[in-house]
C-alpha cells in the first residue's frame, strides 16, 4: 500500500474539476470566493483544483499553509458544512447495545404504504436512537456475559451510525401486496425467500461497485449530509465548515427547529388538514371539472401547502440547485405545458378520465376489471380481453410512462458522454488512492473482501433459482439471469446521478417492457423479474449509499457489511409480518379512501403498472397501432437529448447546458400520484436555501442548513408516529371522529368534483349510462 501521504499516491488533480463542475454552478463558486472576513481556506473553496495547484503557490499573497488546512478538508462545501474531517480509530462501534438497537429499529413498522410516506429513511431511529443509546450507557450494568461486555461505556457516535444504517434495509417491495390486493393471492411466509433473494444481491452488487460510488470524492450523496449533520450535532462533533462562529448552537438550533416541526404537523397531518392539501381554488368552485386547479386528481396549480411532509415528499429537499433546475423544468414543461394540450385535445381519450390518476380504467369509465381477463392460472384470456375493454390510463400517466422511457437511454448516453474517463479511471484505481481527507483516513481500516460479496452473491442466486423452480411463477431460469444482468448493467451510470444529484433513475419501466414482450400474459412472472431487475439495482444503490455515510463518520467497512447483511435478513422477514398484521387490523388498508392516508399509493402505481405490461403486455399498449403507441419515440428523445447537450456545452463550455441532466427526465417521476403541490414548493424551498441563502448567508448556510433539513425531517416523522398510534389508530379510529375534528378544515378538500366518489375524481367529459369511450377495435 502507498503512503498516504506520498504526493505519489495522489492522482492527478482535473479529476477534481469535472466532477465539481457537476455539483455547483459558476455564480456559487463566486459566493464563495468573495466571502468578507474569512480565511484563506475558504477564499478558495469555490475555484477549481486546477487554481490550487503551482500557479497559486507563485502568488505570494497567499500563505501555503493554507492550502495544507485545505488539503485536510473536502474539495466540497457541501461536505464541510456536514462532515467532520477527523477520525478516533479506538472510538467503540460494535458493541452489544449496537446490535440490540440497530435490529429493534430494523423491525419498526414502516410506513411506506401512507401518504405522504415519511420519506427519509432511518431519520425517527436516528433521531430516537440517541437517547436510547445514552440511557443504555447510563443504567445498563458494566458486565461482561460469554466474553461480551453489555456496557462498553459513554454511547459513540460510530455505533449510532451503525445502529441507524441498519434501518438503511428498505422494505420489502411491494410485490406481496400487489399479488394480494390486486390477484387475490396471499402466499405463506416461504415468500420471504423471494424477498432474501432481491435484497442481499443487490447488496453484493453495491459491494462491486462500491469504488465508483463510495471513494470518490465526487460522489457525494447529498442525503447523507443530513444524517452527517444530525449526527454530529446529536454528539458535538466538531465540523469542517466555517460557521462555528457565534449565534445559536447547532444542538440547540436543531431542538428549536425539531419542536416546532413537530407541533406544527398536529395543524396540517391532524387538526386542519386542509392545510396539506390547500387546494384553495377548488373550494370555491368545488364541482369544477376541469382538473387543472385541483390536487388528488388534478395538476395541482394553486400549488400552497403548508405541510413540510408534503414538500418533501418528492425527494430530499436541499439538493444542489441545479438538480433541483433540472426537475422544476421538466415538471414545468411535461406537466404544466404538455400534459394540458394533451388533455384538452382528448389525445388518448384523456378527457374520459381525469387528468391525473393512479388507477387504470376500462371503456366505461370503470377501475379495469383485471380478473374478468385472467384464467384459473392466473394468464391472461385474449378473447376475455378482447370482449371486454382496452386498458386505459391518465395523461399524466402516460407521460410518466414517456419520461421513464426516455430516463433509461438518456442515462446510459450521458454517463457515456460525462462519465466515461471517471469511471475508466476509477476501474484502476484502490480506495487508498483517492485525494480527500476522509478516503485516507479510512484507508487505515480493512476492507470487505471481494470473496464476501461473491459469497453473498452465489448464494442468494442460488436461492433464486430455488424459488422460481418451486414456487409457481411461471418465470424460467433464463429470465432471472436477464433480470440481474440489467441490474449489474445500470448500477454504475444510475448510481453516479444518484450520488451527485439524489435522484434515482428507476429500471421499473425497462425491465416491465422486456419481459411484457419476452412472457406476455404471465402477470407473476413479470413482477418478479421486475423485482429482480429493478430492487436487486435499487437495494444496491441503498448498500453504496450507507457505505458512503460510514465513509463520512469513519466506520469500519466490515462491521458496516455485516450490520446491513443481518439487519435485512432480519428486517425482511418481520416486514412481510407486519405488512400482514396492516392488511389485518387497519380498516380499508390499501382502500383509495383510507381514513387515516394508508392508500398505499406506490402498490396502486405498481398495480396498474401490473396490469398494463404484466397482464395484458406492452404489445397490446404501446406496439404501431395501439393507442400508446407515441409513447416509445421517448426512448429517442432521451437519447438524443444528451448528445445535443453534450455537444453545445462543447461549443459553449461555460453556458448552464453544462448542468443539464438525465434529472431533467426522472425528476418528475413521483408523478402520479405526485403533483405540482409537491414538486413547486419543493422547487421553491430548494431555490431559496440552495441559491439565496448559500450564495448571500454562506455562513448561516454552512452552519445551519442541513441541521434545519434534518430537524424539520424528523418533526414531521415522530409527530406522524405519534398522530397514527395516539389518535388515529386506538378505539377504532374513533378518537379522530369528534365533532371538533370533522369540522370544516378536515372535509373542504374531499368534497367536489375533484375527490369524486370512491376517490375516482370527475373527469371532463363523464359517460351517460351504457356508454363507453375509445376505440371500437382493440
Amino acid at each position: 500500500m502507498a503512503d498516504i501521504n506520498d504526493a505519489s499516491a495522489t492522482p492527478a488533480l482535473p479529476h477534481y474539476t469535472m466532477a465539481r463542475e457537476n455539483v455547483e454552478s459558476p455564480d456559487e463558486k463566486v459566493s464563495t470566493e468573495k466571502l468578507p472576513n474569512e480565511s484563506g481556506v475558504e477564499a478558495l473553496a469555490g475555484q477549481s483544483c486546477e487554481a490550487l495547484t503551482g500557479a497559486q503557490f507563485d502568488d505570494p499573497n497567499l500563505d501555503r499553509e493554507h492550502f495544507v488546512a485545505l488539503d485536510d478538508e473536502s474539495p466540497y462545501p457541501e461536505v464541510r458544512s456536514a462532515v467532520a474531517n477527523t477520525d478516533d480509530p479506538e472510538m467503540p462501534v460494535t458493541t452489544f447495545r449496537t446490535w440490540v438497537i440497530g435490529l429493534l429499529w430494523a423491525i419498526i413498522i414502516p410506513f411506506f404504504f401512507r401518504f405522504p410516506s415519511v420519506t427519509i429513511t432511518g431519520i425517527v431511529a436516528q433521531l430516537l436512537s440517541f437517547p436510547v443509546g445514552r440511557a443504555a450507557a447510563a443504567y445498563v450494568p458494566n458486565w461482561t456475559i460469554f466474553g461480551v461486555k453489555l456496557n462498553p461505556g459513554p454511547f459513540t457516535v460510530k455505533e449510532h451510525v451503525l445502529i441507524t444504517a441498519s434501518v438503511g434495509a428498505g422494505s420489502a417491495y411491494a410485490t406481496v401486496a400487489v399479488q394480494r390486493v390486486y390477484y387475490s393471492q396471499t402466499y405463506n411466509f416461504s415468500c420471504k425467500f423471494v424477498v432474501m433473494s432481491t435484497q442481499l444481491i443487490g447488496f453484493s452488487i453495491g459491494g462491486i461497485a462500491r469504488r465508483f460510488l463510495v471513494a470518490p470524492p465526487s460522489m457525494i450523496w447529498p442525503a447523507n449530509l443530513v444524517n452527517c449533520a444530525l449526527f454530529n450535532t446529536l454528539h458535538s462533533q466538531y465540523y469542517a465548515g466555517i460557521g462555528t462562529r457565534g449565534g445559536l448552537s447547532r444542538e440547540r438550533f436543531f431542538l428549536y427547529a425539531f419542536l416546532g416541526s413537530f407541533f406544527w404537523y398536529f395543524f396540517p397531518g391532524f387538526i386542519f388538514q386542509a392545510l396539506s392539501y390547500f387546494s384553495w381554488v377548488t373550494w370555491i368552485r368545488p364541482n369544477n371539472t376541469s382538473n387543472v386547479l385541483s390536487y388528488f386528481h388534478g395538476m395541482g396549480m394553486s400549488v400552497i401547502t403548508f405541510d413540510w411532509n408534503q414538500i418533501t415528499y418528492v425527494v430530499f429537499t436541499f439538493l444542489p440547485r441545479w438538480s433541483h433546475s433540472n426537475a422544476a423544468f421538466s415538471f414545468v414543461f411535461f406537466f404544466w405545458f404538455l400534459t394540458p394540450v394533451l388533455y384538452f385535445t382528448n389525445t388518448w381519450f384523456g378527457k374520459f378520465m381525469p387528468i391525473s390518476s393512479r388507477t387504470s380504467y376500462d371503456n366505461h369509465m370503470n377501475s379495469y376489471n383485471v380478473s374478468a381477463i385472467l384464467t384459473a392460472d392466473n394468464t391472461v384470456d385474449l378473447e376475455a380481453y378482447h370482449n371486454y375493454s382496452p386498458l386505459f390510463i391518465s395523461t399524466t400517466f402516460a407521460i410518466s410512462y414517456g419520461l421513464s422511457f426516455a430516463s433509461i437511454t438518456a442515462t446510459l448516453m450521458h454517463a457515456f458522454l460525462y462519465f466515461r474517463k471517471q469511471i475508466w479511471v476509477q476501474s484502476r484505481r484502490a480506495l487508498h488512492e483517492q485525494p480527500d481527507i476522509h478516503a485516507r483516513l479510512m484507508s487505515r481500516y480493512p476492507q470487505v473482501p471481494e470473496w464476501w460479496y461473491a459469497i453473498l452473491f452465489l448464494s442468494m442466486f442460488v436461492l433464486g433459482i430455488i424459488s422460481i423452480e418451486v414456487w409457481p411463477t411461471q418465470m424460467p431460469v433464463w429470465a432471472f439471469v436477464l433480470a440481474l444482468v440489467i441490474a449489474f448493467t445500470y448500477v454504475i451510470p444510475i448510481g453516479m446521478i444518484q450520488a451527485i444529484t439524489n435522484q434515482q433513475v428507476g429500471l421499473n419501466v425497462i425491465t416491465e417492457l422486456i419481459i411484457g414482450y419476452a412472457l406476455p400474459g404471465r402477470p407473476v412472472a413479470m413482477m418478479m423479474f421486475k423485482t429482480w431487475g429493478y430492487i436487486t439495482m435499487a437495494q444496491a444503490l441503498t448498500f453504496a449509499s450507507d457505505f458512503k455515510l460510514g465513509h463520512y463518520m469513519k466506520i469500519p467497512p466490515r462491521p458496516m457489511f455485516w450490520s446491513q447483511v443481518i439487519a435485512t435478513i432480519i428486517a425482511g422477514t418481520v416486514q412481510l409480518g407486519v405488512q400482514a398484521w396492516m392488511f389485518t387490523n387497519i380498516k380499508d388498508f390499501c382502500a383509495p379512501n383510507q381514513k387515516d392516508g394508508f392508500i398505499c399509493p406506490s402498490t396502486e402505481v405498481f398495480g396498474t403498472a401490473s396490469i398494463i405490461v404484466r397482464v395484458i403486455g406492452p404489445r397490446l399498449m404501446f406496439s404501431k397501432g395501439q393507442t400508446y403507441y407515441p409513447l416509445v419515440f421517448f426512448f429517442l428523445v432521451g437519447a438524443a437529448a444528451p448528445v445535443f447537450a453534450w455537444t453545445l456545452n462543447r461549443r459553449y463550455p461555460n453556458s448552464f447546458l453544462k448542468y443539464v441532466n438525465p434529472v431533467i427526465f426522472n425528476g418528475t417521476g413521483l408523478i402520479p400520484p405526485a403533483t405540482a403541490i409537491n414538486y413547486v414548493p419543493w422547487a421553491g424551498v430548494g431555490f431559496i436555501f440552495q441559491y439565496v441563502i448559500r450564495r448571500r448567508h454562506f455562513a448561516w448556510w454552512t452552519k445551519y442548513n442541513y441541521v434545519l433539513s434534518a430537524a424539520l425531517d424528523s418533526g414531521v416523522a415522530v409527530c406522524i408516529i405519534v398522530i397514527f398510534f395516539a389518535l388515529q389508530f386506538p378505539k377504532n379510529g374513533t378518537i379522530g371522529t369528534t365533532n371538533i375534528l370533522t369540522w370544516w378544515g378536515n372535509t373542504v378538500f374531499i368534497a367536489g368534483a375533484d375527490y369524486g366518489p370512491e376517490g375516482a375524481g370527475t373527469p371532463v367529459n363523464a359517460l351517460a349510462p351504457g356508454e363507453t369511450f375509445g376505440p371500437s377495435t382493440w
